[in-house]
């Protein structure tokens, strides 16, 4: 059980449970609304930073509750495209082109990724809240690379140690469709590439491996040695000992650390009603 203090008034978040060893927590018993205000956001900033992933089981949270969490815990992306009318700051994840623009894209998140990794600070974090359910596949997996990169051996963090990867929107893309046409290829191709350290040190001195679908080439390498190498992490990354799946229901929120957790959608039918909201976090820390 978790106590919030505010002022005079407390608030208890009811059960909250580690999902894994080491990344996630589940809290069930509470409601979007409670979650709206800066002592229950706060708590949640904590037990992020702690857990990587935060599930609120079946909180049904409203897009006005969604939008104020979320500004409570830091700056909100605008979405460029996609975005709500009443709500920008919210994406619509379908894939049907009748929800969002981006249907065409989200197939990309089938694969693991972090999101804005071809941006000089990536994004800090994502709140996701399912609207509607997909009947077969359609859950989220989350991969915790603060823990994979703590376990490896001393030998291993030295290999890595100075390594650049270089980051493409494109390289993302061609995993879902690997026979664009020249309009689409364009369209990947005006998204800046971004080099970046593969071991992502923060300032407080956490460290985590920055890999995934964006993940082109080592800088410097061949380009075989290379993607075996990318490769080997992004497998050691994901292994079951650091990584969860999280089954949704309707109203669930999830909250996670997009630095630190690579994500990705299990495959789904283009038919499937799945529907969620999402609002993303602007990044705090440029990658170094």
């Amino acid at each position: 059980m978790i106590l919030l203090h505010s002022g005079k008034e407390s608030f208890v978040f009811p059960t909250a449970t580690p999902i894994a060893r080491s990344i996630g927590v589940e809290i069930s018993g509470v409601s979007g609304g409670d979650l709206a205000e800066p002592t229950a956001a706060g708590e949640c900033r904590t037990l992020l930073d702690r857990h990587g992933v935060v599930v609120f089981r079946e909180a049904h949270i409203d897009d006005d509750d969604l939008v104020t969490l979320s500004r409570l815990l830091g700056d909100v992306v605008v979405a460029p495209m996609g975005g709500q009318e009443r709500h920008p700051e919210i994406s619509a994840i379908s894939l049907d082109p009748a929800k969002t623009v981006l249907a065409s894209y989200n197939t990309g998140t089938f694969h693991w990724h972090i999101d804005g990794a071809t941006d000089e600070i990536p994004q800090m974090g994502t709140l996701l809240t399912a609207l509607d359910v997909s009947d077969e596949g359609g859950d989220t997996e989350f991969a915790n690379t603060y823990a994979a990169y703590d376990a490896l051996s001393a030998d291993e963090k030295a290999e890595l140690e100075g390594l650049r990867v270089e980051h493409s929107f494109a390289t993302a893309q061609l995993l879902a469709n690997p026979e664009p046409t020249e309009r689409q290829r364009a369209a990947w191709d005006r998204v800046p590439t971004r080099e970046h350290p593969l071991v992502w040190t923060r300032r407080n001195g956490r460290r985590s491996l920055l890999l995934g679908a964006t993940a082109g080439r080592v800088v410097g390498w061949p380009d075989d040695e290379g993607r075996a190498l990318l490769d080997r992490l992004l497998d050691w990354s994901t292994q079951p000992r650091f990584s969860l799946r999280h089954h949704w229901r309707r109203g669930d929120l999830v909250l996670w650390d997009n630095t630190g957790m690579l994500h990705r959608a299990v495959p789904y039918a283009p038919t499937s009603p799945r529907l969620l909201h999402r609002t993303t976090l602007v990044g705090e820390e440029a990658v170094a």
